[in-house]
């Protein structure tokens, strides 16, 4: 006799470290320009050369103490952000980077005309919730919100990522010297733990280190 029963019981799910993310202290900064991710990126690629050799690392964007988390922005992009004394900074690195992502701490980067000094950095491993959200995912400008999906569906499909619910957001311009770069926010609900970790590892579409395509974890959907 032959009896094979079915183990409903699935195996716990393990966070892997091939890619963290190393939150850096940010210190003797009180605020930043509300559109810095070119000029924060020039700096960081200055101290840190091999950054430009990386296309895997991120960089997060940096939110002010009274902007909601980056939902509310100045309408001037040379306009000040304030930074609270708890401010973070945000690289996105693969495993083998983490200790030379470290050697920021202790510099000084000029961000724009503002000064901003590095301090201690934590790892932190990335989430397996069901729900992410990037602010930034380059595409072309014009697009409507059905065609911006669309696209990014095709992308879903070819990094092997089952889609199930999107919801894209507010679009918005991001100023370089090659002129502005359209994106536009996006959020993903109902993900497995596989997938979403490895979105946050992959990332979504190019410019990543102007903050595109980076996700984060959100504990539920709400409008954005």
């Amino acid at each position: 006799m032959f009896w094979n029963e079915e183990n409903d019981e699935q195996q716990e799910f393990v966070i892997p470290d091939n890619v963290v993310d190393v939150v850096f202290a940010v210190k003797d900064c009180p605020c930043l320009p509300a559109e810095h991710a070119y000029p924060l990126a020039e700096a960081l690629q200055q101290t840190l050369p091999w950054l430009a050799e990386e296309e895997q690392v991120g960089v997060h964007p940096i939110y002010g103490a009274e902007s909601g988390n980056g939902w509310q922005r100045p309408a001037d992009p040379d306009a000040p952000i304030y930074l609270s004394r708890r401010q973070k900074m945000t690289l996105r690195v693969p495993r083998e980077r983490v200790e030379d992502a470290r050697q920021l701490s202790g510099s000084t980067l000029e961000v724009d005309g503002y000064s901003l000094t590095v301090g201690e950095a934590k790892t932190r491993l990335l989430s397996d919730l069901p729900t992410l959200f990037a602010r930034n995912v380059a595409t072309r400008p014009g697009l409507s919100e059905d065609e911006f999906l669309e696209q990014v569906a095709r992308e879903l499909q070819e990094l092997d990522v089952q889609v199930k619910k999107m919801m894209a957001s507010i679009e918005r311009d991001i100023r370089t010297p090659d002129g502005p770069l359209h994106t536009r926010g996006l959020m993903l609900a109902d993900l497995t733990p596989e997938d979403s970790v490895r979105l946050q590892e992959t990332g979504l579409g190019p410019h990543r280190k102007l903050g595109c395509g980076l996700f984060v974890p959100q504990k539920g959907i709400k409008a954005v």
